[in-house]
């Protein structure tokens, strides 16, 4: 269930509220790990101010997200390694998951700085924001970089990105954010040191409305990162760098009809995976005359880095050269207040074993807007 309401967005109100309370009720299933069913929680609070009309400051805006998550974990039955849904979290917590400020400098630039989600911007296209499965968010060879996980949900890193438009379509966005995440509600708080370096990533790319959009990214941590087998003479994880770059591609590709296609790929020695794809499409409205029905069907596959299937290996476990899985989903709006949103994934070779039974995901999101 998920419960939004709204302060009005007349274009003269600076001030602008939300409140967002999501709830999945989630079953998952195998022929060799039984059944079990998740419930799971999410909140969100968010408020953006203007600061021209309030103070007279121009170009200027400040950016507030509170964030709360509860419930089970589902992926602890479908142990996978890109995990089946995009508000589980491992532990109960309140957090300020986002506190920014940002500054216009002129008509193309602006700068941003604070508590920042590196997936509101980089790694993003909407035509798969309806999908639940977290790979449709930021792709895996990123997602499982750094000391604890780079900048994203649920926890973000204090961090500086730069905008600039280019003309009338081009866009290059940079930014440079702790490497080791971490906010108020976590157990040590905001880390201001920096002691394990920062996570670079740029982007550059094209977008026009109605046409679709294409960008390319790269992205390298500042500091070495633990190898995910090489072990020095005392035993302890190489120091290893960590970088990766990928490509996303969003295009109409008929009336209500959208497509995406995603491309990653990282260095394959500090993370599980040396890469992976995701591709889908979004059909909305789905339904003549439900102007809010929506239909949505991704596929991804996560590449097994060569390292990590040697560990597997060394645990009697014959690995596979990928994860696979197949999402289909449907959203719709049964009245004025609420919508629901039904959910089926499939995955295939879950944890990179090969002897591992196919996974079934079944769930359902509900909205209540008021």
């Amino acid at each position: 269930m998920q419960v939004l309401t709204s302060m009005p967005a007349f274009a003269e109100d600076p001030v602008q509220l939300d409140l967002t309370h999501k709830v999945d009720v989630v079953g998952v299933g195998s022929a060799d790990r039984g059944e079990q069913i998740y419930y799971l929680d999410n909140l969100d609070l968010t408020g953006t101010a203007e600061l021209e009309p309030l103070i007279g400051w121009t170009g200027g805006t400040l950016h507030v997200h509170l964030l709360n998550n509860l419930g089970g974990q589902p992926n602890n039955r479908a142990a996978t390694l890109q995990g089946v849904n995009n508000i589980e979290v491992e532990s109960h917590r309140f957090r300020l998951f986002e506190a920014w400020f940002e500054q216009k400098l002129g008509e193309h630039t602006s700068v941003r700085a604070g508590l920042y989600d590196l997936n509101s911007e980089f790694y993003q296209n909407d035509a798969s924001g309806l999908l639940i499965a977290p790979a449709f968010g930021v792709g895996s060879e990123i997602a499982a970089t750094g000391p604890n996980g780079p900048s994203i949900f649920p926890s973000t890193a204090l961090a500086v990105r730069i905008d600039q438009r280019v003309g009338e379509t081009g866009f290059a966005r940079a930014a440079v954010l702790n490497a080791s995440a971490g906010t108020l509600g976590d157990p040590h708080g905001v880390n201001l040191t920096f002691d394990d370096g920062a996570l670079l990533i740029g982007e550059v790319g094209v977008e026009k409305e109605g046409r679709g959009r294409i960008a390319l990214g790269m992205w390298t941590y500042t500091l070495g990162q633990e190898d995910v087998r090489a072990t020095d003479a005392s035993g302890a994880p190489r120091s290893r760098s960590a970088h990766g770059a990928y490509l996303t591609v969003e295009a109409p590709l008929a009336e209500a009809l959208s497509g995406f296609v995603r491309v990653g790929i990282s260095d394959g020695h500090t993370t599980p995976f040396h890469g992976g794809w995701q591709a889908g499409v979004l059909l909305s409205p789905a339904v003549t005359g439900r102007p809010d029905s929506q239909f949505s069907l991704g596929v991804n596959q996560a590449y097994l880095a060569a390292d990590w299937r040697k560990n597997l290996r060394d645990e009697r476990v014959d690995p596979a050269h990928a994860e696979s899985a197949l999402e289909i989903t449907y959203s719709d709006r049964l009245s004025s207040h609420v919508t629901i949103q039904p959910d089926l994934q499939l995955v295939l070779d879950a944890d990179g074993d090969r002897g591992r039974e196919p996974v079934v995901v079944a769930g359902l999101r509900a909205k209540i807007e008021i």
